[in-house]
């Protein structure tokens, strides 16, 4: 089971992270954190759905590069992406959305994670890959 931090970080992290305010500002929010992960969360309005009524794909890729970006920069100097890819394994049917990132390789500049996505319903929606550039 992974570890994830206190209350009192969590918090102390989402403050930091409140100014990404493309995500916060779609509804992104950051449930948990521990080395090398985060957990965010981002519950569906109107405008998260797109003309055939499903969840936008940008929405779906904005929750998985927050949580990427929030795993890769909680505890970490700056990270940058250098890549990412999605693949769109099928419909959210639920009412929210959670992405997942877990670090999967790091080194002493680069890092590469797997970022899974899924609704509230435990539909798998997206997985994405993604890695880093240690700018700092």
């Amino acid at each position: 089971m992974l570890e994830t931090v206190k209350e009192e970080v969590l918090e102390k992290v989402r403050k930091r992270f409140e100014n990404d305010r493309f995500a916060t500002d779609n509804g992104a929010v950051i449930e948990a954190v521990g080395e090398g992960y985060a957990r965010c969360v981002m519950s569906l309005d109107e405008h998260h759905y797109n003309a055939v009524g499903s969840v936008m794909g940008g929405a779906i890729f904005t929750l998985a590069d927050f949580a990427f970006a929030v795993a890769s920069n909680w505890n970490k100097k700056p990270c940058v992406s250098l890549t990412a890819q999605i693949t769109y394994l099928g419909r959210a049917k639920g009412k929210k959305l959670i992405a997942e990132a877990e670090k999967v390789k790091e080194g002493r500049t680069t890092c590469y994670y797997l970022i899974e996505v899924a609704d509230e319903l435990g539909n798998k929606v997206a997985h994405v890959t993604s890695n880093g550039f240690s700018a700092g």
